[in-house]
């Protein structure tokens, strides 16, 4: 291995600088609008070097022994670690040359890569840029290995860059609705990079036969070699009721979701309307996914989203796509600017929120957890979750308002199950989304009454998928089962679930609480549908 720069006649320059790059992917495996590998090759062909494609299935977020640091779940569940795969699979056929693909720490990972490849030479690792905690911890480490001489972080993970913000990340504004009316009035969404050209890939990125001699802990791994148990592994496969498309992970099938989703099904111009539903793949764009992985580019949506309103109509909906993707970007720019705190209990607040004192119940945490709390919309979605890794919007509002607010939990808590198990988990989005639920992050509290929210959005249906002890109740009742009387609980055969019902609708929060929610009361917007920011 240590002769590879000479095995290949297009490297004599590399070999005479006795220099090469490293891209590694992280949360970006595309090649479209992809500003790191952008620079990546730009310098290498700037150099004359070689460029090594490498991604990591990290040890410390993705595997079975990546925990979380309250709970101790899974950070990834085997569902979402397929996905990953899956990802990382395409990322590869899509290469014209080889993706090296490593498990174990990163720093471990490139330390041995480097020692195979030219253990002598000068590299330079190009990533993507992070903002949380974890992720930067694995840039310290790299920044230390004796064998890096440097590591260049670049900006690519939203639809407005970081460097066009009209006001320093000092100055960010706190609340969602300030960042929007600001970013649309003096910034402008940068058209996407095109996809690197081929000829320029095949040059100067490594050939497969040139690492064809690298050891176990190089190439793609399966769940079970990444320490998943049997019966995770089973459990793992697309749930028949999921409403995420039957697409696979990667950059390939995000494309084709966009391409289907706007233009061969054109039900953009419909999105504002049918955003909040609950059943089936299509009342929503289900972009998540691929945007979590970084298999899409937001600024690659935006634009679509653009060529649809020239080439169709521009409306509300043809907007509103682009609007939840300046929140995503919210809370990648909050988690920038208050950096560990999205993970404080008291989150940027000074004394938890206004003093409220946080709990953690573990039998009823566990009734949330498997959806048996009695509240039959948030049971349904919180099964939905459990099933099939995936929960709408919707959903995801309320249930996470009726753990930090009714139920007084640690938000936190709740935090890390939705990063164990959702397929779609974006660390930025999930926490910063959560505070906001749980009334930590100084702006408005949003209390959501998950009884008229399910009445509002007509969820009778979604119920009886996801609770089928309910499959027999009327829309009446269906709601708000401890309003039936006890033949009726007979006649509709859910007795067992409704006694549940009668006994866990009403949390013991004691005497702090209630001062709490007195002091409060008309911060609350109860039974409100507005955006959680």
């Amino acid at each position: 291995m240590a002769s590879i720069l000479a095995s290949s006649g297009r490297t004599s320059r590399a070999t005479a600088l006795n220099h090469f790059n490293i891209y590694l992917f992280r949360n970006d495996l595309r090649l479209h609008d992809n500003p790191g590998l952008t620079n990546a090759l730009a310098a290498s062909k700037k150099e004359g070097s070689l460029l090594v494609p490498l991604y990591c299935f990290d040890s410390r977020f993705i595997g079975s022994g990546a925990q979380s640091r309250l709970s101790q779940a899974h950070k990834s569940s085997p569902a979402r670690a397929q996905f990953v795969i899956e990802c990382v699979q395409d990322l590869r056929q899509r290469l014209p040359q080889s993706l090296v693909v490593g498990h174990g720490k990163t720093e471990a990972v490139i330390e041995k890569l480097v020692d195979k490849i030219a253990p002598k030479g000068k590299v330079t690792v190009f990533t993507q840029r992070e903002v949380t905690s974890e992720e930067l911890e694995v840039d310290c480490a790299i920044r230390q290995l004796h064998s890096v001489d440097e590591l260049k972080t670049v900006w690519g993970s939203t639809l407005y860059e970081v460097d066009d913000l009209p006001v320093e990340v000092g100055q960010f504004p706190n609340v969602f609705t300030p960042f929007r009316n600001l970013v649309e009035k003096k910034s402008e969404i940068r058209a996407p990079l095109p996809v690197p050209g081929e000829e320029d890939l095949r040059e100067f990125t490594l050939k497969t036969e040139d690492i064809s001699d690298l050891d176990d802990s190089f190439g793609i791994p399966t769940l079970k070699s990444l320490g998943y148990e049997d019966v995770e592994v089973s459990e793992s496969s697309r749930h028949p009721q999921s409403a995420l498309p039957d697409l696979p992970g990667g950059e390939t099938a995000g494309l084709q979701r966009v391409e289907t989703y706007l233009f061969t099904e054109d039900r953009l111009k419909s999105y504002f309307e049918t955003r909040n539903g609950l059943v089936g793949t299509a009342y929503s764009t289900k972009f998540a996914p691929w945007l979590s992985t970084g298999c899409l580019s937001p600024r690659f949506i935006a634009s679509e989203c653009r060529r649809y309103e020239s080439e169709r109509i521009a409306n509300k909906s043809t907007y509103w796509v682009v609007f939840e993707l300046m929140v995503r970007d919210f809370c990648r720019f909050f988690a920038l600017k208050h950096g560990t705190k999205i993970f404080f209990r008291d989150g940027i607040t000074d004394g938890g929120g206004e003093g409220r004192k946080w709990d953690l119940n573990e039998a009823q945490f566990k009734l949330w957890r498997e959806g048996r709390t009695g509240y039959p919309f948030v049971d349904a979605n919180m099964r939905e979750l459990r099933e099939t890794g995936f929960m709408s919007n919707r959903g995801r509002q309320n249930v996470a308002s009726f753990l930090a607010l009714d139920m007084r939990m640690d938000w936190r808590y709740g935090a890390e199950y939705f990063e164990s198990t959702l397929i779609d988990h974006d660390v930025c989005s999930n926490w910063v989304s959560w505070a906001m639920a749980a009334g930590v992050t100084g702006g408005r509290i949003n209390k959501f009454n998950t009884v008229k929210q399910s009445m509002d959005y007509k969820a009778a249906d979604f119920i009886r998928m996801w609770v089928p002890e309910l499959a027999n109740v009327p829309n009446e009742y269906i709601h708000e089962p401890w309003k039936m009387s006890k033949q009726q609980l007979i006649d509709y055969k859910c007795a067992n679930y409704a006694g549940r019902c009668l006994q866990t609708r009403s949390f013991d929060r004691g005497d702090e609480g209630k001062k709490f929610d007195k002091k409060n009361k008309n911060k609350y917007k109860g039974g409100s549908y507005k955006m959680r920011h």
